[in-house]
C-alpha cells in the first residue's frame, strides 16, 4: 500500500491528473477537435486531441488510446514535447499535462461523441476559436520561434477566474 500512496493519501499532499493532449499533424495541417455543443469545458472549442491517463495505461499508451478513440487515425513520430502543471485550487486536484506532437498516416478520420475533427492549414490557424492556451501553447511548438527541447508550462487561475501562462524550455 506504501508504494501505491506515496505520501499523497495520509498526508494530505496536493495531487495532480494526469492528461494528454497530442498535436497531429499532416504535412503542414493541424487536426484540432471542435468540443461538442453538450461538453461542460470548452463547447464549440478547438483544442488538440487528448484526455485523462487510465488506471492501467502507460503514458505513451494512453496517447495512443485517445488518439484512436477520438480520430481512428494511425500516427507515427509520437512525441513528448512538453509538460505543464495547471494549478488546482485545493482540495481540488491540479492537472499534469503531458503534451505530444504526431503525424497522421493520412487525412481520414472517424468522428467521435468528443466534438467534430476539423483539419487545418498551419499558416491560417483559426485562433480566435480555440481554448485560450492553445494558441501560445502552438507558436511555442510549431512556431518560427518554436522551442527546440522539452517545453515547461504552468497555468494558474487567479482570483477573477482568469488564466496566467508561463512556458519556459531547457
Amino acid at each position: 500500500m506504501q508504494w501505491v500512496e506515496q505520501g499523497t493519501i495520509a498526508n494530505h499532499r496536493y495531487a495532480v491528473v494526469p492528461r494528454s493532449l497530442v498535436l497531429i499533424t499532416y504535412g503542414n495541417d493541424l487536426l484540432l477537435l471542435r468540443g461538442a455543443d453538450d461538453k461542460r469545458l470548452w463547447p464549440n472549442r478547438l483544442n488538440g486531441i487528448g484526455g485523462h491517463l487510465e488506471a492501467e495505461e502507460g503514458l505513451i499508451e494512453s496517447a495512443h488510446r485517445e488518439i484512436r478513440e477520438e480520430t481512428g487515425l494511425e500516427v507515427t513520430e509520437l512525441a513528448l514535447r512538453g509538460l505543464i502543471h495547471i494549478s488546482g485550487q485545493p482540495p481540488d486536484p491540479g492537472v499534469l499535462l503531458l503534451v505530444f506532437s504526431a503525424q497522421a498516416l493520412s487525412r481520414q478520420t472517424q468522428g467521435s461523441v468528443e466534438g467534430a475533427l476539423e483539419w487545418h492549414a498551419m499558416d491560417t490557424l483559426p485562433y480566435d476559436e480555440m481554448v485560450d492556451d492553445l494558441p501560445l501553447l502552438l507558436s511555442r511548438l510549431f512556431g518560427p520561434a518554436a522551442c527546440p527541447g522539452l517545453l515547461f508550462g504552468h497555468y494558474q487561475v487567479d482570483a477573477q477566474g482568469a488564466m496566467h501562462s508561463r512556458l519556459d524550455s531547457l
